[in-house]
């Protein structure tokens, strides 16, 4: 496994952080991580995983997790550029909401588990804070914007201001006719 460190049971599992937060998708409305992809995190086959949360199944409830629908995973793998992802299937995968994943800690019962989960939940909680900092920054614009739109108003006034042409009339460039010169033979 690329960019994993899985040392002895005591010490701390280094995953990136970029490596996690890249895996956290958005489906149905929710956040969640696939059963292919924690897996791979976990350092387990997807099966093996699905049958520990199918032998503890009354610990996920609907809103923890759900089973993609073939449309779904159509769609999701056409997202992706790489062909190996996900392979071939019998089943499509399921997606984990963050309460979901903190519950596999407690089904699968090993310390990368556990150290995996730590790491996961930090990149909930960071994706959280930055959708918070986006939203507030997002609110501040528009307060702004209401804000100074009066006052910008007579700014912007006055350059269209400036830049209308005077209303004076044009003396007429070019070669007259006798007709139109003042007082002229007809």
């Amino acid at each position: 496994m690329r960019g994993l460190k899985s040392q002895n049971a005591t010490s701390i599992v280094a995953i990136p952080a970029e490596h996690i937060e890249g895996r956290i998708l958005v489906i149905r409305g929710q956040r969640v991580m696939l059963s292919s992809h924690l897996a791979e995190l976990y350092e387990v086959q997807p099966r093996v995983l699905i049958q520990a949360v199918k032998r503890n199944s009354s610990r996920f409830p609907k809103d923890f997790m759900f089973q993609l629908s073939r449309n779904e995973f159509a769609n999701l793998k056409s997202q992706f550029v790489t062909s190996s992802w996900g392979g071939i299937r019998r089943a499509t995968p399921y997606a984990f909401t963050e309460q979901g994943v903190a519950m596999l800690s407690s089904v699968l019962r090993s310390e990368r588990a556990v150290q995996v989960n730590i790491a996961i939940m930090r990149a909930f909680v960071k994706l959280r804070e930055m959708l918070a900092s986006h939203r507030d920054l997002a609110r501040k614009l528009e307060e702004m914007e209401k804000k100074y739109d009066a006052q910008f108003k007579a700014v912007f006034d006055a350059i269209r201001e400036l830049m209308t042409p005077p209303t004076k009339p044009r003396r007429r460039i070019g070669f007259q006719s006798e007709g139109e010169k003042g007082g002229g033979r007809q």
